[in-house]
């Protein structure tokens, strides 16, 4: 595997108060890299592991929050308690071929070092594979880090994956899938994905206003596509068929974030349960959207219990079909994978290695 170091930043000298007992480290509030230099600079003090694990860190380099400089900085740190090789993505799907050969060459961990998109492409590559994988904040959004656990600091987080080489428990989780790719939490056919498509056409809008971009898409996007002849979809599990505009499918109880608030619209489902949550929107209408999107931002009410929706727990497959025949967006993680007229949603249970 072809991979590119990251050099050594020079140290600051900056002052450091903390112990190599193992206690966790106190920092004085200054900015993030200079927070993550010192960190650095800590771990890299104390006495190394005789048997460092392997480690592939996979950097997204156009993600939200990810330079040069913060990349370099992060990987001296993990130095400090990994032998880490390092390489960036240079194309869609990259992070998933890079994986492959991770798993075949034996890494002890990936790490995606993204957004939620990286995180995808890393767990299809590393699906039914023996290598785990994790993950550090670069993107905008973070879903999938902070499901596992993993502090939204990016700083926190690296300092989260320096203490873990020393508590070593990998874990098997479930891995969704929609026309067999896969998606670590939330996956959809409809307005939520018709909204991703419009979002990622304009990615420095995205980084830049985040959810903010977010919002004007849903509301361009209804009015555009939703309010006069929207899609009509049909899903089916087993003898059941529910009839809609939008159908979403999560591996977890947690949708995404605005911001910092959670959105939830699933129930009742787990990351190693076998099973995956399904909820359909029956129709869009002006007077349902302004409850819907209470309900989505509420910490009270309840998805499920919106007049318009339907929503039901299965490990079975679930098959959505456009009824008239048109192309529907479909996205993964938050991201667009193309339109398409019929979409097979499963789980593959335990099928993904974690260690957060």
């Amino acid at each position: 595997m072809p991979v590119r170091f990251a050099p050594r930043p020079r140290a600051t000298g900056s002052s450091w108060r903390g112990n190599t007992a193992g206690s966790r480290v106190y920092r004085e509030p200054v900015p993030p890299l200079e927070s993550l230099e010192r960190l650095a600079d800590s771990f890299a003090a104390l006495e190394r592991p005789v048997e460092r694990k392997r480690m592939l860190v996979i950097v997204n380099p156009y993600a939200t929050t990810v330079s040069d400089r913060l990349r370099n900085l992060v990987i001296y740190a993990l130095q400090g308690r990994y032998e880490v090789d390092a390489i960036d993505t240079e194309r869609r799907d990259h992070a998933t071929d890079l994986c492959r050969e991770a798993a075949q060459e034996g890494y002890d961990v990936v790490v995606a070092f993204g957004g939620d998109g990286t995180v995808n492409e890393a767990a299809n590559g590393l699906v039914h594979s023996p290598t785990p994988l994790t993950c550090l904040p670069g993107g905008a959004t973070n879903v999938f880090c902070r499901m596992l656990g993993i502090p939204a600091d990016i700083v926190d987080a690296t300092e989260h994956l320096l203490r873990i080489a020393d508590d070593w428990q990998p874990r098997a989780v479930d891995l969704a899938h929609v026309n067999r790719r896969g998606f670590t939490f939330s996956g959809g056919i409809g307005l939520d994905a018709s909204v991703v498509r419009r979002v990622d056409a304009h990615p420095q809008l995205k980084a830049r206003l985040k959810q903010w971009y977010f919002t004007w898409a849903a509301v361009t996007t209804f009015t555009k596509d939703y309010v006069i002849r929207p899609p009509r979809l049909e899903a089916s599990v087993g003898d059941r068929t529910l009839r809609g505009v939008t159908v979403v499918v999560q591996n977890g109880d947690l949708y995404s974030y605005f911001g910092r608030r959670p959105m939830h619209i699933a129930e009742d489902v787990d990351l190693d349960d076998g099973t995956i949550a399904v909820m359909v929107l029956e129709r869009a209408a002006p007077v349902d959207i302004p409850t819907v999107m209470v309900r989505l931002l509420s910490e009270k009410l309840r998805m499920v219990d919106h007049r318009r929706v339907s929503g039901f727990t299965t490990s079975q497959d679930v098959r959505v079909v456009s009824a008239d025949g048109r192309p529907v967006p479909v996205q993964v993680d938050g991201d667009h994978i193309g339109d398409f007229t019929e979409a097979v949603f499963g789980v593959w249970p335990r099928a993904l290695r974690i260690v957060a």
